[in-house]
């Protein structure tokens, strides 16, 4: 007895077993990936904004060294001019159009304003100037009745903290003039002898407060009570000006200064992106982080003086630095790690298992086989032995093996099985062979 079969078809036999297979796994490793990424977060945006202040300030111009360093790692950040930290918790507000970022001058956020954003830190001292004219009689606030004062514009930190600190001393608009221009204009004001002072909350490398102090014209008034202010207001903190910092030539300021200052603050929207923060920080320690006036070394930025609750991932970063994957990986390569870890580790989980699982599968689906035509030939192989010898009956039988016989001539299994297969071939032709001698007989 023979049979032929075509030499693809085994073929094509192993192929859909291997489909069976690795195709149901494929699927399972597929559903598995679906799920996963309902978890994965998205990407971090790819253009931001902060709110920062007028174009001459110190607010401004950091804002657009943060976007400098931002733009190393492919991220643009847009500066926003605004009025100042008022007018910037404004915007952070805004139902529309609000940007992630801004500079706030800490100590004037009201309390639903607190709950409403999140801190990321103080990133510097913002000294309260009192610039007078030379000449001008310097002693405490409160002996400022009649005086022509410079409060900063409206929505402005310098303007905010100005009126809290005068009507601290009894000052007010009742018994002042007040001038609320914008503060190149009331520089003007000051150098023309307009203003008897003025008020300027500012970091010490500000532009115009450089133009001011350069200015043989103009000094910086002492601020007697600046412990006292500060004990009184928790947002200040009082530091004391050192005899000749600000130009050693010319001897300026020519005694220690008493100041108060208070910190400005990097406060973001709810919803920026958690990556973004460790970028930020990272930027803003490039930054500040170096020593100025009032600061030594690494004390900015800082969680200390945050008038803002802050982020969980800026107290992690405050805590353990940058994540690990952003210390060596490009922040785009290490955040889509990061984003997709979800992901990988249930699919390790899976596919490690699988890897394991999948060929002892295979190789007990392939054993299956041919046991199962070991267990018809061995029926034959007792039907035989039982006494059938008629003609019909071995015909049958006949027909039964030779059905055998053409299933295995299509199968093709791998070369680690093929010594079963033979085998198996082997038995096929010594029961044809005792059939062919009983029908001979």
């Amino acid at each position: 007895m023979s049979s032929e079969a075509s030499p693809d078809k085994p073929r094509r036999t192993r192929r859909l077993d291997l489909w069976g297979l690795y195709g149901g796994s494929a699927l399972l490793v597929l559903l598995v990936t679906l799920v996963a990424l309902q978890f994965v977060q998205p990407a971090p945006p790819r253009q931001i904004s902060i709110a920062a202040g007028a174009k001459d300030g110190a607010y401004y111009r950091y804002a657009q060294r943060y976007a400098a360093i931002l733009a190393r790692s492919g991220i643009e950040l847009r500066v926003l001019e605004t009025n100042g930290s008022v007018d910037n918790l404004k915007r952070l507000l805004a139902p529309e159009d609000a940007p992630e970022l801004a500079l706030v001058q800490g100590g004037i956020a009201t309390d639903e304003q607190k709950d409403a954003l999140m801190g990321l830190g103080s990133m510097f001292y913002e000294p309260v100037w009192l610039l007078a004219p030379q000449g001008e009689h310097q002693g405490p606030l409160n002996q400022l009745r009649g005086k022509r004062i410079g409060i900063g514009p409206p929505d402005s930190g310098t303007q905010f903290l100005a009126l809290r600190m005068l009507s601290r001393s009894g000052i007010s608009k009742s018994n002042n003039d007040f001038s609320s221009t914008d503060m190149t204009a009331a520089a003007d004001q000051l150098q023309a002898g307009e203003l008897d002072l003025l008020f300027l909350v500012s970091a010490t490398d500000a532009p115009l407060l450089r133009r001011l102090t350069a200015d043989q014209r103009i000094r910086v008034r002492e601020l007697p009570h600046a412990v006292a202010y500060a004990r009184i207001d928790p947002s200040l903190t009082p530091l004391t000006l050192p005899a000749g910092v600000l130009d050693l030539a010319r001897g300026v300021p020519r005694a220690d200064v008493s100041m108060v200052a208070a910190t400005a603050n990097l406060v973001a929207h709810p919803d920026i992106h958690p990556a973004l923060v460790d970028l930020l920080l990272a930027a803003a320690a490039e930054v500040h982080g170096q020593s100025g006036l009032f600061a030594d070394p690494g004390t900015f930025p800082s969680p200390l003086h945050s008038d803002f609750p802050l982020s969980s991932d800026a107290v992690r970063h405050y805590k353990n630095g940058p994540p690990f994957l952003q210390r060596y990986l490009p922040f785009w390569a290490a955040t889509w790690i990061d984003r997709t870890k979800v992901m990988i580790v249930p699919l390790l989980a899976l596919l490690l298992p699988l890897i394991k699982v999948l060929p002892p599968a295979y190789a007990w689906r392939i054993r299956r086989r041919i046991i199962r035509w070991y267990v018809a030939l061995r029926r034959i192989d007792l039907e035989l032995e039982t006494g059938a010898r008629g003609a019909h009956d071995l015909a049958k039988l006949g027909e039964r093996l030779e059905q055998i016989q053409r299933e295995v001539a299509q199968v093709d299994v791998p070369l680690s099985y093929t010594d079963q297969l033979y085998n198996l071939r082997l038995h096929i032709q010594a029961l044809e062979n005792r059939l062919a001698s009983l029908e001979g007989d």
